[in-house]
């Protein structure tokens, strides 16, 4: 199993309500877009910031990220918070950053894509697909 493989398997084993939360909340700042689409990457990620606020995501993203670097065998440089560097909110979803020994892990908890037809806009995914990169160090 590789690097990213691992920490996808620790994410859905043992943050299964994180994911849960984070669909719900992306639900909710879709339903009520016209024909399924935002135009607008701030209508987007505003609402979905405060809705994973609310919902207590944000708060657990940082045991999440802690989580997943353990179960690639790598350790954390420093304990990371519910703040940038280490959470953001983007017009996709959460967006989970750590440094370690190889580079940044980069987890995001994809809930939109950016599609161009019929309009350039973002549209909600089937649930949430985390996805896990491993950037080069500096």
């Amino acid at each position: 199993m590789d690097l990213a493989e691992a920490a996808i398997a620790r994410i859905e084993r043992d943050h299964a309500g994180t994911l849960a939360a984070v669909d719900a909340c992306a639900d909710a700042v879709a339903a009520d877009w016209p024909g399924g689409l935002a135009t607008d990457g701030e209508a987007v990620r505003a609402p979905l910031a405060a809705a994973l606020a609310d919902a207590g995501v944000l708060e657990a993203a940082p045991a999440l990220l802690a989580d997943a670097v353990d179960a690639t065998g790598h350790v954390l440089r420093a304990r990371p918070v519910a703040a940038p560097p280490y959470v953001v909110v983007t017009s996709r979803g959460p967006l989970l950053r750590a440094t370690i020994e190889p580079g940044r892990l980069v987890i995001g908890l994809e809930t939109f894509e950016v599609v161009r037809e019929p309009a350039v806009g973002y549209r909600r995914l089937e649930g949430v697909e985390p996805t896990v990169t491993l950037e080069p160090g500096r």
